[in-house]
């Protein structure tokens, strides 16, 4: 990293992130307070925390490129200094054009520097218009993308319409989410009207907001004929992020909507039920398990949020590169990847036992033991301390107290 002697009227600087050598705000310089968000306050939005996001980001897209079996094209209509869009234009093969655009005049600016740092000019173009405008612009058959990544600063909800009607059949979405707040219940009013659905503070919100995002996804494609099939999904500190497939015809939006149901969940006894198809006013009121009134949460994705084999060519395709964070990444993969086939939710044992004043037993203890008794269990990347279980809230308590008496 260093500092930049051109000028563009506020501080800048160099760093390297992937493949890609980029001028960005230099962040320092716009903190006044302890409390201020750097990258807000800077005249050109740029994050260095969403690197990891953007390294995934080509990872899956070229096992996409790969899929398709041909060149592609894609937009990023959110492109602040323009480091996603020139990531994808460098570090993926197959592709035939980006398009990046921002509404901001300044960002534009630096984007088209760093377009011309990288020696990309005649793949990328960059423009200065509204998200919006530009996805509404290419909604015609033959000025679709292969590809959108929507990444704001906050919802991604405003663009989720236009987004897919710029969608080629068999395109692919990309969605961020840093609104974390709503989704994950601490203003539900929010999130109900941003997403149509209802958001819960349980242990497991994280997992339920990017439920919340796909369903609202696949309700949105539908009013166009189109159906979606999530095929990577992942939560890491302060957003969440969804990439899905659309398909076009009647009958695949259908098969799509049949995805969305509710999460009823009890927070006496953490008994939780996923129910699928279901209309609002049919849902049990009461836990079976503690006579407790049940809170619901939905209407939510309750099908597959990662597929296994997609996830699979990602760790594939992540062993030939690597990238400042490669084991971490690794490692976060492996874990996805390994509970993609587990069911929806999971519990947290620290939770758990603090609530039953039991002893902390490790992790791993807790998967080997629910797994001798039957139950597939395993870790999950919602939550470090957290694990997925076809086991019910009791059983997972009673082998935790089990757990205990071989402690003490």
């Amino acid at each position: 990293m260093r500092k930049d002697r051109t000028s563009f009227g506020f501080p800048t600087e160099t760093v390297r992130e992937g493949e890609v050598e980029v001028v960005v705000p230099r962040l320092s310089a716009f903190i006044v307070s302890p409390s201020d968000y750097a990258p807000s306050k800077a005249p050109v939005f740029y994050n260095p925390a969403m690197e990891l996001n953007r390294d995934l980001a080509t990872l899956a897209l070229q096992v996409y490129q790969k899929m398709l079996g041909e060149e592609i094209s894609i937009c990023e209509p959110l492109t602040g200094c323009g480091v996603r869009g020139i990531r994808f234009a460098k570090e993926v093969r197959g592709v035939k054009g980006v398009l990046i655009s921002d509404l901001n005049p300044k960002a534009v600016m630096l984007a088209r520097f760093n377009v011309k740092l990288n020696r990309l000019s005649k793949r990328v173009l960059v423009k200065n218009d509204d998200a919006n405008l530009i996805l509404s612009t290419h909604a015609a058959p033959q000025k679709r993308f292969n590809f959108i990544d929507i990444d704001p600063f906050g919802s991604p909800a405003p663009y989720i319409d236009s987004a897919v009607r710029a969608l080629r059949d068999g395109g692919m979405l990309a969605l961020t989410a840093t609104d974390l707040a709503p989704l994950c219940g601490v203003h539900s009013k929010a999130c109900i009207r941003k997403y149509g659905g209802k958001p819960l503070r349980t242990e497991y919100c994280h997992e339920i907001a990017v439920r919340l995002l796909a369903a609202a996804l696949a309700k949105a494609a539908a009013k166009h004929d189109i159906g979606i099939q999530i095929v990577f999904s992942h939560c890491i500190k302060h957003y969440i992020r969804v990439y899905a497939i659309t398909e076009y015809g009647a009958r695949k939006a259908d098969k799509a909507l049949k995805n969305l149901g509710y999460i009823v969940h009890c927070f006496k006894c953490f008994n939780r039920e996923v129910i699928t198809q279901s209309h609002p006013f049919s849902l049990p009121l009461e836990c079976e398990e503690c006579g407790a009134k049940l809170e619901v949460a939905g209407p939510l994705w309750t099908g597959r949020i990662v597929d296994k084999n997609f996830c699979g060519q990602i760790i594939d395709e992540a062993n030939y590169r690597r990238f400042r964070q490669h084991k971490h990444l690794l490692k976060l993969l492996s874990t996805i990847h390994g509970e993609a086939e587990l069911p929806p939710t999971y519990y947290v044992v620290d939770k758990m036992c603090s609530r039953f004043k039991l002893n902390v037993p490790s992790i791993a203890k807790v998967v080997a033991s629910l797994r001798d008794k039957g139950f597939v269990a395993g870790k999950t990347h919602f939550n470090s301390r957290g694990i997925k279980s076809d086991a019910s809230a009791k059983g997972v308590i009673e082998t935790l107290k089990e757990l205990n008496l071989g402690l003490s």
